[in-house]
């Protein structure tokens, strides 16, 4: 029987309560690929859940696995970051390791995206507490960046996240910009932000990161996709061409 070949697969880990990581990656995914999600319980941004959220790591990529994913994205940036400098490279040996399958993770993703931009120093604004977002920016700074200003507004409970309109990641990215960053980073991937990344941007005159748009764009620079104009410097200029990549090439 025929079989269609013309097609990616990405396999998506993201916190339980996360209500805005799937619309935003369906809105903008490629003709060809496919979004298959599991879920890691989480309910609340706090250190402890953070790092409880990947307890199960192995079983819920395996199931993604089942559906014979090309690539594994754990698009959490508070959970991947979280024990310093290394760990997110820890989380994906565990994924591919269990898997068989390449992976990544939205603290990876944006490391990579920076070096991709050749941003060397940033601000950093979330939704989450000052304390998660601390850890944060503290990961950055321990991989060669540096962090000139973060701030958080402080909510906690993570489908209160959800609910946030676009315009308070808006909001932040304006506040906390400094003259001399390279890049400005919106964190949270229960945060609604690739409404307002182009028009942030433009108002800002620099690139503009947000916790979705990186890990979406790893995933898809490692499968070989097409620039995506509308999210962002990021997604319209720096993804490959004619990358073969995909089911053979791990991270």
């Amino acid at each position: 029987m025929a079989q269609r070949k013309d097609f990616r697969r990405i396999g998506l880990l993201l916190p339980s309560s996360n209500s805005m990581q799937e619309p935003e990656f369906y809105r903008t995914l490629p003709a060809g690929m496919s979004l298959h999600a599991t879920r890691l319980q989480l309910s609340n941004v706090e250190a402890d859940s953070t790092l409880r959220v990947v307890e199960q790591l192995e079983e819920a990529s395996r199931r993604l696995a089942d559906a014979d994913v090309d690539i594994i994205v754990l698009a959490a940036t508070a959970p991947s970051s979280r024990m310093g400098i290394g760990y997110d490279q820890e989380l994906i040996k565990r994924i591919t390791g269990a898997t068989g399958k390449p992976a990544t993770t939205a603290s990876t993703a944006l490391l990579e995206a920076l070096r991709a931009l050749g941003a060397k120093k940033i601000v950093l604004g979330a939704p989450w507490s000052d304390a998660v977002n601390q850890t944060t920016a503290s990961f950055i700074e321990a991989n060669g960046f540096r962090v000139l200003a973060h701030q958080a507004l402080g909510i906690v409970r993570n489908l209160e996240i959800g609910l946030l309109d676009s315009q308070t990641a808006y909001d932040m990215g304006r506040k906390i910009d400094r003259p001399d960053a390279d890049a400005v980073m919106l964190a949270c991937g229960n945060w609604s932000t690739f409404g307002i990344i182009d028009r942030l941007e433009r108002d800002l005159g620099k690139p503009v990161l947000t916790t979705n748009q990186v890990s979406l764009w790893h995933a898809l620079k490692l499968l070989g996709a097409q620039p995506l104009p509308g999210y962002g410097v990021l997604l319209r200029e720096h993804l490959a061409r004619n990358s073969q990549a995909g089911r053979t090439q791990a991270v």
